[in-house]
């Protein structure tokens, strides 16, 4: 039996839920592919209204958000909560979207490892 690709969805704001959606329904129609979806809870309500219509559920929540946080906390959160998530998930290949704290989180902690990246 040969091993599925495995694909990590990451995302945290409702423009890339809306724009990564689609991608995500797509991929699933692939049974040589594993995707996962990991959310970092960026705009977490404003997000969960899109995944619902889509009927899209997150496998991994990485719950960054915090009360009064700085940009500067959210960040350092972020790539070292992405950092843990890849290394628990071993991805093939990562897929973001847009110019978001979560897009630049996702991409430095992936490009760390060599974990190839995708930027839709």
């Amino acid at each position: 039996m040969t091993k599925r690709e495995r694909i990590s969805v990451i995302l945290g704001t409702r423009p890339e839920g809306i724009k990564l959606a689609p991608v995500i329904l797509a991929l699933r129609q692939h049974s040589d592919l594993d995707v996962r979806v990991c959310v970092t809870g960026q705009h977490r309500q404003m997000l969960d209204q899109v995944l619902d219509i889509f009927q899209i559920s997150p496998d991994v929540d990485l719950k960054l958000m915090v009360a009064n946080q700085s940009l500067a906390g959210l960040t350092a959160r972020g790539v070292e909560a992405v950092d843990r998530y890849l290394q628990e998930e071993k991805p093939d290949l990562i897929l973001i979207q847009g110019d978001t704290t979560t897009t630049l989180c996702a991409a430095l902690a992936a490009f760390y490892p060599r974990v190839p990246i995708g930027r839709v």
